[in-house]
């Protein structure tokens, strides 16, 4: 797979989406999935979410926005085809910088007939969610203005409210889609686990997030105030085992450290726990539970 790391100091600076994430310790880098028929996946994301091939290698390739490469396809036409109970991704979450930029979005879907599966108000967020072609799960969303977030004792409130489509259609003022804009970024990802319990030792006590929500089968994680950069749940997954083998769907994601701190604490937690890591230029590597691969590392 190619290194991630020459994007991850832009990875930093491309928050403009959320001003609360510019200023936590954590955010979402490049996630890369492993497909199958590379020139099919790629295209729909670069038709349906708007983002940019900047590079093509020898069996990968590398899309985003600017310079920003926020997603990695890396081509194995013979890796299994993941399981919809596996663990592994619940959807990978692209964040607009406005409501507007969703209504332009959701405008755009309508038009071209992009299939959507679901929309939700969050209340934190508006979220539409869809498939690629090989079945991974998108969350396209923007955030309400954080002094909007219903504060609760652990963290924030974050129902499945419906979503009103005439209002976030209403927000775009005419704009039209003209491809994934410069500041967006992946706000979150949203894991299937196996069991919520040593989810929450891996992403919690050893990576060093706070739990932020709580749902019935479903835990949100959250740092520096973000309502969360990851989340999991065993709604599809429960009992999952951990993948083997040449699999199709989430291979790693990196997660972008604001400072050395971050990197350092979670690498002492994970010796301690003596959980086993891989360092890399500016971090380390480390699998969850279930085999994915979480990359921590400075920008």
């Amino acid at each position: 797979m190619p290194d991630l790391a020459s994007s991850a100091a832009d990875a930093m600076s491309a928050v403009s989406a959320s001003p609360v994430l510019a200023a936590a310790p954590h955010r979402i880098g490049t996630v890369s999935l492993v497909v199958r028929d590379l020139d099919a996946v790629s295209r729909f994301y670069e038709d349906a979410i708007g983002l940019k091939v900047l590079e093509r290698f020898s069996g990968a390739a590398r899309l985003g926005t600017g310079s920003i490469v926020l997603l990695e396809l890396v081509h194995d036409p013979a890796a299994r085809r993941h399981a919809p109970r596996e663990a592994g991704l619940f959807h990978t979450a692209f964040l607009l910088p406005s409501r507007a930029d969703l209504g332009a979005w959701m405008a755009f879907a309508s038009e071209r007939r992009i299939a959507v599966h679901g929309a939700s108000d969050h209340v934190v967020s508006e979220a539409v969610y869809l498939s690629d072609p090989e079945g991974n799960g998108i969350e396209i969303y923007a955030d309400r203005p954080a002094d909007q977030w219903p504060v609760t004792p652990v963290g924030y409130d974050m129902p499945s409210d419906p979503l009103d489509f005439q209002a976030v259609f209403g927000a775009e003022g005419g704009r039209r889609w003209n491809g994934f804009p410069d500041g967006g970024i992946v706000g979150h990802m949203h894991l299937q686990v196996g069991a919520i319990a040593p989810a929450e030792t891996f992403y919690r006590d050893l990576l060093g997030f706070d739990i932020t929500c709580r749902y019935p089968g479903g835990s949100f994680f959250g740092s520096g105030g973000y309502h969360h950069q990851i989340a999991a749940n065993i709604w599809n997954s429960r009992n999952a085992s951990p993948r083997k083998g040449a699999v199709t769907g989430l291979s790693c994601f990196e997660l972008v450290a604001r400072d050395r701190s971050v990197v350092d604490g979670a690498a002492g937690r994970l010796t301690a726990a003596s959980v086993a890591t891989i360092p890399l230029e500016g971090g380390f590597a480390v699998q969850d539970p279930w085999g994915t691969r979480v990359l921590l590392r400075t920008a």
